[in-house]
């Protein structure tokens, strides 16, 4: 009961206001390629230094919530994540946009987001100390498979061939080895060029991988963008709504997913996503509707990466490990503050903690409405839009979008490039996911790797460093289901259609 009373003290009317504004902003914000919520925070971590430390954790919150769930506008309407943690979006929303469904997909994203993120701040609330123990097992080598595991999930479910698929995530392993080593800081691949000293941005990456094929298919294709929606259609909530209630256990699972890889810090949402799709499309009774167009894929991404919000405060509040880079940006605001995280959060602090629970939840409650509203006009307004005006603003958007993450000229000019790259890799098959997921998560399984041999080579058990602990085994045998159920099944397949010719 006192724990609820502090929750209602994020009820004042300023404190509303700011939940409004926040949730907005981070909306219109995520769905803009480029405009990441880790940068969104950051912008305006300067402006909550004057309000008091509950009312500038709940505008931050709800920033960061807001764009989250806003990264899937523009995944549905352009096939272009807002966010990385919507790039598994793109695989069912795009489709359902192409044959006139985007409302709905917009509304399924907005229910199925509600739902992961009240789920996470839930395990927030009741299970935050305990769960943040979990993110302490994980030393470099399971962060390593981990790694891994994302990698051969998203070429596992890639259309097509499985072989074009891992192709694609090994360039993106490539790229992402360019410039300074993340262990050691061995210069790499940079032909001399100081530009390439800093890698290969991962934003700029992927809105070039994403944004620049769009176009130029846009400019090459005489028909509309998006099939318009049937006239006098409003917010299909409640064809929505049936559909969430239908697949609730697939939005349970992936809310519980996301929880769970937030907790472990760098995994972030667009692990999550990944494999919470996976899991829906293993356990689906049409996996073959997954990449066509099919609602499952949506309910499961959205539940699964906004869970990733609360989730991502456990470790942030509780051990003072940022789970993902907004809750860093956010934990820094924290000790500006002049607040120490730890047990205390809960103790000592537990009126600044749970007020700002409270103004997280009730977002994440404002993002139902707010995003309804907002989703009921975007879909009409890009079908509306004539490409003459729509391909230049996105054009304009990337270049924008691409400067202010570093402002530096030569990421623009690194985007257009690996833009026409990715489209020419699209025409033999290659799509951009596994190469966006490749620069994403080499760093990681290249930090993972080097510390785990540095491990073993110092303890003279290399073999018991990598295969020895519970943890990465566990993660090794999905690793392994995961690249093998794909080929059991194809090989069913051939068996049917043997039988059956």
């Amino acid at each position: 009961m006192e724990i609820l009373t502090l929750m209602a003290g994020a009820l004042s009317p300023f404190n509303l206001l700011l939940a409004v504004l926040g949730v907005t902003a981070g909306i219109a914000i995520g769905a803009l390629p480029g405009l990441s919520a880790t940068m969104a925070v950051a912008v305006l971590v300067p402006i909550t230094f004057g309000m008091s430390p509950e009312a500038a954790l709940i505008m931050l919150g709800a920033i960061y919530t807001g764009a989250i769930y806003g990264g899937s506008y523009s995944a549905i309407l352009i096939n272009t994540p807002g966010t990385p943690a919507a790039i598994a979006t793109t695989f069912d929303g795009y489709p359902m946009a192409r044959s006139g469904n985007g409302d709905l997909a917009i509304t399924l994203s907005t229910l199925s987001s509600t739902m992961g993120g009240m789920f996470g701040i839930l395990a927030l609330v009741t299970l935050g100390p305990l769960l943040a123990q979990i993110a302490l097992k994980f030393g470099p080598v399971e962060y390593f498979w981990l790694a891994i595991f994302g990698l051969t999930v998203i070429s596992a479910l890639s259309d097509g061939s499985m072989l074009k698929s891992f192709i694609g995530a090994a360039i993106g392993l490539l790229l992402s080895t360019v410039g300074l080593a993340v262990v050691g800081g061995d210069i790499r691949y940079t032909f001399g060029s100081q530009f390439l000293l800093g890698g290969v941005e991962q934003i700029s990456a992927l809105i070039g991988l994403y944004c620049i094929p769009v176009l130029i298919d846009l400019v090459s294709k005489p028909g509309a963008h998006l099939d318009p929606p049937e006239q006098g259609r409003g917010l299909r909530l409640a064809e929505g709504l049936a559909l969430v209630w239908r697949g609730k256990f697939n939005a349970m699972r992936s809310s519980i997913i996301g929880t769970i890889v937030a907790i472990l810090p760098g995994a972030g949402g667009s692990i999550a996503s990944l494999v919470s799709y996976s899991e829906a499309r293993r356990v689906s009774k049409n996996p073959q509707s997954f990449g066509k167009g099919a609602p499952e894929g949506v309910i499961a991404t959205e539940s699964s990466n906004n869970a990733t919000v609360g989730g991502g405060f456990i470790p942030t509040l509780v051990l003072g490990i940022p789970g993902t880079p907004p809750d860093a940006v956010i934990l820094g605001a924290l000790l500006v503050q002049g607040f120490r995280t730890g047990p205390e959060m809960f103790g000592a602090q537990a009126g600044v903690t749970y007020t700002f629970i409270g103004g997280l939840a009730i977002a994440t409650l404002l993002m139902l409405p707010i995003g309804l509203l907002i989703g009921r006009y975007a879909f009409k307004s890009i079908v509306a839009i004539p490409k003459a005006l729509l391909v230049p603003a996105i054009a304009f958007m990337t270049i924008i979008g691409t400067y202010a993450i570093r402002n530096n000229p030569f990421d623009v000019v690194l985007m257009v490039l690996l833009g026409a790259f990715g489209w020419l890799l699209c025409r033999f098959g290659i799509k951009p996911s596994p190469i966006v997921l490749g620069i994403i998560l080499g760093p990681i399984a290249e930090q993972g790797f080097v510390q785990g041999y540095l491990m073993g080579n110092a303890t003279g058990s290399l073999g018991a460093v990598f295969f020895g602990r519970p943890i990465s085994i566990g993660i090794i045998v999905l690793i392994l289901a995961a690249t093998l159920l794909p080929l059991w099944n194809a090989w069913r397949r051939q068996q049917s259609k043997e039988v059956l010719s």
